[in-house]
């Protein structure tokens, strides 16, 4: 560290404590930087958060109308995206399944070309496993049963299997001493199988990252602060970077701060991450970002459907969120997701499932069968007796992103990307079909859907690791081109559709880029931006790794 690098606030600032945010957290702190972590949402206790997603406060992500929950929602022209929000990102409301990549996420074209990934990502997806406490979902609830006799109906009976999830499966209810990192992490509470993860554990057995890496770190000495939105980054005359934050939500004593730095890893998800790419490209604040940003926007190839009012003998809020899955082909994922008891607000976004068609179409078809449209809907007592059914493929579609003023200000909007995305999926209405005749209920569908928008809660890449400055928007160390300094370390980098939950995909990615930084005072041995790749090894941090613990899980 030089004396210019002594006089800044801190060495590395990173923006946003998500699944990418977290881990750069971490790792840098261990290997001896000063990191302070910038989250715009804010810090929820377990015991905070929503009993059910009909508490808007503290479900909806929406600040200035009061709202500062867990869950943002973005309508784009061609997909609603569902995200986290608060301190630990998308991990406080996602459905704990932690499925490592298929082997065609491997060989997609976009970096195929750039080293052999299988090999470099392996070990990282084993430590994230290790860090995020992987384990098999307890088998045998109602939800899975109705997938099973779907899978067999379908035809893919073989394929169903109990998904890997991130959750404590202790005694009940039961509050033991941390059982993952050695006795340094929070003490944890053994799964109550109540189906109320996507609206948040109120119970402390869901790993969220406040659970593992975000603990971890602020006990490396990482800073975090919540409801800070970042609105500035400016390069600084001799190196490093000054960022401007406000208050999130603030209309008034927005609370203006600006904090120097060495280097900023921007981990506010796809959505955040290229909001603010992008208008830091386009105000002049960071003229040199690629004009490939916001291109190859993935939404994992998605959909979402429900079945609802079913007549079948059985309680789906049983369980995890997730707890099984199968595959109608070799580029589908279909997983049944479950809500907590009480948890109905989906029912008030789901309608008549119709076929595919113009917009027109699809809302005039509501009407022919109102008896069906009626049962269709609803939102009593939707979480017991209603499913819904993720849809994920592995296909080469994308959206691309671009930043357009409007009359309440500039925005992202989407346009089709070379290979268009999906308006509407077949294999997803077929599976809602079916799963209806199973329990003997009603397939529905978003609202959204009938406009010809499904719904993703997987937004991904527009800031895609690429092998120079014409293919990506970072190297493959996850450094900005055009930008010394700057890094982005989150699922906006990813460069295809998984076609399953890419949380630990992403997690990896970020383990992968964080092993390469040198300990601090070090010498970097990774190649210049813009040069051409080399593999490197690992660079062991100074400070204890404490996801070698074995987990006793």
């Amino acid at each position: 560290m030089n004396a210019a690098d002594d006089a800044r606030d801190y060495d590395v600032v990173v923006i946003g404590s998500g699944f990418g945010g977290s881990v750069a957290a971490l790792r840098l702190a261990e290997k001896g930087y000063r990191v302070v972590v910038l989250e715009a949402g804010a810090r929820y206790e377990p015991e905070d958060l929503p009993a059910t997603n009909l508490r808007l406060r503290r479900t909806l992500w929406l600040p200035r109308l009061g709202c500062r929950g867990i869950q943002r929602m973005t309508l784009l022209r061609h997909v609603l995206a569902v995200s986290g929000a608060g301190v630990g990102g998308g991990s406080l409301t996602y459905a704990n399944a932690l499925y490592r990549p298929p082997e065609a996420f491997y060989d997609a074209p976009q970096w195929a070309d750039v080293t052999d990934w299988r090999t470099e990502l392996a070990p990282h997806l084993a430590r994230a496993e290790r860090m995020l406490g992987v384990t098999t979902a307890p088998p045998g609830t109602p939800a899975d049963e109705v997938l099973r006799e779907t899978a067999e109906r379908m035809g893919c009976a073989d394929t169903f299997h109990q998904a890997p999830i991130g959750v404590f499966i202790g005694e009940p209810g039961t509050t033991v001493p941390d059982p993952y990192f050695g006795g340094i992490g929070p003490d944890r509470t053994g799964c109550t199988q109540c189906g109320a993860c996507i609206t948040g554990c109120q119970y402390g057995a869901k790993n969220t990252l406040p659970m593992n890496y975000l603990h971890l770190a602020q006990r490396a000495g990482a800073e975090i602060r919540p409801m800070t939105t970042v609105r500035t980054v400016k390069p600084l005359p001799g190196g490093g970077y000054t960022v401007g934050t406000e208050r999130s939500g603030a209309w008034v004593r927005r609370r203006r701060k600006r904090i120097t730095a060495t280097h900023v890893v921007f981990s506010a998800g796809s959505i955040g991450t290229q909001t603010l790419l992008h208008r830091l490209r386009d105000t002049g604040a960071l003229p040199s970002v690629s004009g490939r940003l916001g291109v190859l926007t993935r939404t994992n190839s998605e959909a979402i459907h429900f079945i609802q009012n079913s007549r079948r003998p059985a309680d789906f809020t049983e369980g995890t969120a997730i707890t099984m899955g199968m595959r109608p082909d070799a580029d589908t994922c279909v997983q049944a997701i479950r809500f907590g008891r009480g948890s109905n607000l989906m029912g008030a976004l789901a309608t008549l499932q119709v076929p595919a068609g113009p917009p027109l179409r699809r809302i005039l078809a509501q009407w022919r069968t109102p008896r069906k449209l009626l049962a269709g809907t609803g939102m009593r007592r939707w979480a017991e007796r209603g499913l819904a059914f993720l849809v994920m493929q592995s296909l080469d579609n994308s959206l691309t992103l671009v930043r357009k003023r409007g009359l309440f200000g500039a925005r992202l909007a989407s346009t089709q990307g070379p290979n268009p995305n999906p308006d509407t999926i077949p294999v997803a209405l077929r599976t809602a079909e079916i799963a209806a005749e199973v329990a003997h209920a009603q397939p529905s569908m978003t609202v959204t859907n009938l406009f010809n928008i499904p719904i993703t809660a997987h937004l991904i890449g527009g800031c895609v690791i690429g092998a120079t400055e014409r293919t990506g928007v970072v190297d493959p160390w996850q450094r900005l081109y055009g930008h010394p300094g700057l890094h982005v370390v989150d699922g906006s980098v990813v460069p295809a559709n998984p076609g399953v939950n890419p949380a630990l995909t992403i997690t990896a990615l970020a383990e992968r880029a964080m092993a390469h930084w040198p300990n601090q005072g070090r010498p970097d041995p990774r190649p210049p931006v813009g040069s051409a790749y080399q593999p490197l090894p690992p660079i062991p941090a100074g400070a204890p790794q404490w996801d070698t613990e074995r987990n006793t899980q």
